[in-house]
């Protein structure tokens, strides 16, 4: 029975409107096995010189059709999703590693970005001007052009649509590099996608390859708007090298994000949350909860419960068992992780459970009275590892909270939600949860992180990728040419 990801159509190729062969490829494997799953080509930056160019001709004729038309190719694709959603969750267990309760929701989850996308073609084009002159003034909203976008590992279909879609729906074409590890649910996947739902041939590439290939995304002047998910450090190269060409980037970056226990917080409930926060996907997700701010007439019960948690948590190859945390990614990170935790420990943190790798896993790790300069505490792990400190007033809580160059996510335990709500405001952030945890993504919801977790809510909601994926224009009409003195 063919299927919708039969090698047979794909394998060994790159994805330019049609699947073409490449002298280079390469074979993504299971982080938890080692087991291959697919071979992708891998392109080079003169295939990005030859998409970007399709991309241009193409997306002129699809800006001009009709919004039901691009509406229609979204709610194909979303349809698609929905229908192959045991393959799609593993595929996505497999290559990516997530556990059942992540990859499980990630057809439905992109089905609903599809369907928010489609929406999103209808909104209206653009606003009705007042004019001191006699003549329509309007300002309307008209695609960008060519969109690149480059996606990380942790959750490939979904960092990659929500920009992907959206950029469709308003009448772009779109360039994308997803990760090399990811390579196949986060790229061919979606191309063959949009293939099935009948998006047009040359709007959508799909580009799997190194660090030359985003450079040469990032450089290319036909591609004036960039959307890039993924670490901090690479992100500030990214808008360094996209300023040369004053091109609008939209980073969504790193985060070391807090969840602040007040003392009247319900002790069992944000602990389960919290836990939830830190181990979810191993870790791996940058809204993660990094950092447990807690009261110190609670702190004691809190990190036993954290731990307990922790300790009970099943390790196991997620696409073959119902284990709850999946492997890292790759052992160059695993080794990252137990580095981090390792000098945290020698730095004065008590180990309460886990900080040991087993095989390709990290097991749940709690930490207890960090210190501020500990690296587990400071820095964004990405990694199964949970930092506890604690503080004696609300004001100290704001001060640890706001001690970190980051600014992604929030979440405040408490039952006094007034109180959790004027403690929020004084932290920065993109995100801001009251009693639940960090990890939280709608489509209809505007996300970004501030300082270095990005530049603001630049995915989700229609209002964030109106203004994404489109530029603003002003026009004016008159009856008849004015009659001016020369």
């Amino acid at each position: 029975m063919t299927t919708l990801l039969d090698p047979a159509a794909w394998s060994g190729r790159v994805f330019d409107g049609t699947w073409r062969a490449v002298p280079a490829t390469l074979t993504t494997t299971e982080p938890a096995t080692g087991t291959a799953v697919g071979t992708v080509g891998v392109a080079t930056p003169d295939d990005v010189l030859s998409s970007v160019a399709t991309a241009r001709q193409t997306q002129r004729a699809w800006a001009a059709a009709g919004y039901h038309v691009r509406a229609g190719v979204l709610r194909r694709a979303a349809q698609v999703f929905s229908e192959n959603a045991p393959e799609i969750t593993d595929l996505f267990a497999r290559e990516a590693g997530a556990p059942q309760r992540v990859a499980g929701p990630q057809a439905a989850i992109s089905a609903e970005e599809c369907f928010e996308a489609a929406a999103l073609a209808a909104m209206p084009a653009g606003d009705l001007l007042r004019s001191m002159q006699p003549r329509l003034s309007m300002a309307r909203r008209v695609p960008v052009g060519v969109v690149g976008v480059i996606a990380p590992f942790n959750s490939p279909i979904l960092l990659a649509l929500r920009a992907v879609a959206p950029a469709l729906a308003l009448g772009n074409a779109v360039v994308l590099k997803p990760d090399p590890r990811t390579a196949v649910v986060g790229g061919v996947l979606l191309a063959r996608v949009f293939e099935a739902a009948g998006l047009p041939a040359g709007l959508l590439h799909v580009l799997p390859g190194g660090v030359d290939v985003g450079e040469a995304i990032v450089a290319h002047p036909d591609v004036p708007v960039l959307a890039f998910t993924g670490s901090t450090g690479a992100g500030k190269a990214i808008a360094a090298a996209a300023a040369a060409n004053l091109k609008r980037t939209h980073l969504e970056l790193g985060g070391n994000s807090a969840s602040v226990v007040l003392e009247d917080a319900d002790v069992d409930a944000a602990a389960a949350a919290g836990a939830w926060g830190s181990f979810r996907h191993a870790g791996q997700i940058c809204m993660a909860t990094g950092r447990h701010l807690v009261h110190e007439s609670i702190a004691e019960r809190y990190v036993a419960r954290l731990a307990e948690v922790a300790a009970g948590l099943r390790l196991g190859d997620p696409a073959r068992t119902d284990a709850d945390v999946g492997p890292i990614i790759d052992a160059t990170q695993r080794d990252r992780v137990h580095r981090m935790v390792t000098d945290s420990v020698a730095a004065g943190a008590r180990l309460v459970t886990g900080g040991e790798p087993e095989g390709p896993f990290y097991r749940p790790t709690v930490l207890a009275g960090v210190p501020a300069d500990a690296p587990a505490y400071r820095d964004e792990v990405f990694g199964p590892v949970a930092s506890v400190v604690t503080f004696a007033s609300d004001d100290e809580a704001v001060a640890l909270a706001s001690d970190t160059p980051y600014g992604l996510a929030l979440g405040v335990f408490t039952r006094d939600v007034m109180r959790g709500l004027a403690l929020a405001e004084r932290i920065p952030a993109g995100l801001v949860h009251i009693n639940d945890q960090t990890i939280n993504d709608e489509p209809v919801a505007p996300f970004g992180g501030v300082g270095h977790s990005g530049n603001g809510a630049r995915h989700g909601g229609h209002e964030a990728n109106l203004e994404a994926f489109t530029e603003l224009q002003w026009v004016t009409v008159r009856g008849s040419v004015p009659d001016y003195p020369w």
